[in-house]
Order: structure tokens, then sequence, then C-alpha cells
């Protein structure tokens, strides 16, 4: 009987993998660090996803559920992989709750780690309590509490998002663009002028990259429709007078210095590598790419390839991808898998 396929990590790669093999009757084993699968959007509470408007809870809840009721998937959480030897049709991975998982192949799944913002100390997180973070905005929304001021639960009169918090910084060691930021924060902006009419809301970028098909529905809508304003800026601090929340920096379109007043400050945080992923390289002997990701192979041969056969990548485990695409990736290295096997057993 052949063996089943390992995969580390439930949440939106994960999932769909592991969908995608059951679907044709192929036994797999989802391993989770966390006590319940969902990944970064059940697990960081996110509201109204990007592109389609559903909320995280019902989009990747129902993924969620679909695995867990899949008799071929097997879920075994609050465990990690500590080693995995063989090869290709023959792995064997330990676990850290002392148990152990015989495979045929590994699909590696295991996300990203939210930015931390202490490490920009100088934009006031930390700091200030009313300078908080898109993923502590999205909680609000998802919560159903509504976008409140963390010092006193008001409701915010004027709210400042700025944009590449811990993306596209060299200074601190954050070299790439985190892709969704732009996208997350023009939902964002719109999600509160809805439910909040008369706060105006204000985006901070360096650049705007809301790629592809999100520059109508995001950008502009955001501007036209719900009348956020855009100011091309680089922000060198924010402080507070004692009532309020002071943005400073320059206007980099009319040259000028900029001292403007806010209720709230939002960190729109880029996505880093997996805080783990120097351990799961070692544990699974796959290469990390400069920045830290997970490297891929050459997709143009095998999708989802890494370092070592028989052990393929998805997601944001790669580099900082939307959780469409890590979807599509996590039923393509399903897909490779099962080619990979094919070919083992014509072998």
């Amino acid at each position: 009987m052949s063996k089943p396929v390992l995969i580390v990590g439930g949440g939106p790669a994960g999932l769909a993998a592991a969908h995608s093999l059951a679907t044709v009757g192929k036994e797999c084993v989802i391993v989770e660090k966390e006590d319940r699968l969902g990944g970064a959007p059940i697990l960081s509470g996110y509201a109204k996803l990007v592109p389609t408007g559903e909320w995280a809870k019902d989009a990747i809840g129902g993924m969620v559920k679909r695995v867990e009721n899949e008799d071929d998937v097997k879920v075994v959480t609050g465990a990690t992989v500590a080693k995995c030897d063989g090869a290709p049709g023959n792995f064997t991975a330990a676990l850290s709750n002392g148990d152990s998982v015989e495979a045929e192949a590994v699909i590696l799944a295991t996300g990203f780690t939210h930015f931390d913002s202490v490490n920009k100390p100088e934009w006031g997180f930390g700091t200030y309590e009313d300078v908080v973070t898109t993923t502590q905005v999205e909680q609000m929304i998802s919560s159903g509490q509504g976008v409140r001021c963390p010092s006193d639960g008001r409701k915010p009169q004027r709210v400042a998002i700025l944009l590449c918090v811990g993306s596209r910084d060299r200074q601190i060691g954050r070299e790439w663009c985190s892709k969704i930021c732009c996208t997350v924060s023009a939902n964002m902006a719109m999600e509160i002028r809805e439910e909040l009419p008369d706060c105006h809301v204000y985006i901070y970028y360096m650049d705007i990259r809301t790629f592809g098909l999100y520059e109508t529905k995001y950008y502009w809508k955001s501007q036209e429709e719900f009348k956020v304003k855009y100011i091309k800026a680089r922000i060198a601090e924010v402080t507070s007078d004692g009532e309020k929340l002071i943005v400073k920096g320059e206007d980099t379109l009319v040259k000028r210095p900029i001292t403007i007043p806010f209720d709230m400050v939002v960190h729109a945080i880029g996505m880093d590598p997996n805080v783990d992923n120097p351990e799961i390289s070692e544990a699974f002997g796959v290469d990390l790419e400069t920045h830290g990701y997970i490297d891929v192979a050459n997709n143009y041969g095998t999708m989802g390839a890494t370092s070592r056969p028989g052990i393929y990548v998805a997601g944001s485990a790669t580099g900082p991808e939307t959780i469409d695409d890590s979807i599509a990736q996590g039923h393509a290295a399903a897909m490779a898998v099962l080619s990979g096997t094919k070919a083992l057993k014509s072998a």
C-alpha cells in the first residue's frame, strides 16, 4: 500500500493541497504547529479577504471544515517536524510530540510571519497605544467591535495608514515588497470609511502597488467612491502632542515638510519569512533563498520543487504571496506530488 503525503502547515496552501489529494483518494497527513487549522487568516482574525470580499472565517473556515471532513486526511495539531529522513517514496518524519509519519512525499506549506512593528520604533508602535497594525484593525473589524482607538475606545475621526512597514526598507534588512499590503490597505481604508463615514482616512505611500486587476477595484475605487486621500511621502517619525498622534515627514510630490495630527495610525505591516525557517531548512534538508524564505527550484520543470527531491513547497513559505495564489500553489504542489509518485512507480 502506498504511503500518505505529509503536508506541513494547515493554512490556505496546505488546506488546498490536502483537498486536492483527497479528491483523488490520496491519503495525506497535515501537521500543524498551532492548535487549529486555518493559518494566518484564521489565527490572526482577518476580516474581509481581497479580492472576493468574503469574510476569512467563512472562506478559509470553509476550507478547514472541508478538509476536516475528508476521510483521507489525518490532522495532527500542536506539533512540528523535528527531522525528516529518507528519499522520494520513503520518507520518515519524526514529530515533536513523539510520533512519526511515513510518507512518500512532503509538501511544505509553512507560511510566513507578520513583520513586528517594534522593529520600526520611530513610527510609534509600542510607544503610543493608538499606533496599531493592519492585523489589529482586521481583528477589530472581524470581531464586530468596529474600528476604535485602543487607548479609550473612541471612534477615530482621522486615521493614517502608513505603507511599507517592514517592506522595501534596507535599513532594517527588509528589501522585498510584501506584494499585498497596498491592496489590503486600500480595502481597509474603504472598510473604515464605510463604518465611519465622518472619519478622514489618509494613506501615506512611497509607491502604490495594487498590481494587476486590483488597480481599479481598490486604488481608484477607494479614492473616487470612498474619498480616501493618498499622500506620497517619506515619513520620519510618529510622535504625540499629548492629545493627538503627530505624523511627521516630507510630502515628496511638493517637496515640503508635513506635520499632521491623527487619532489613530495604522502600520501596514509586511510579510517576513517564517521565523522557524532555519529549523525547517535543517529538519527537511532544503535550501533557503537570500532573504530567508524556502527556495524554489525551476518552476518550468516541476511546480513547487525544492532543493531536495520529493519535498515540495507552496504558498507564502516561498515569499510574500496572496491567499488566492497560495491556494493555487497548494493545488499545484499536490499535482506535482502525484506526478512524482507516478514517475517513481513507473521507474
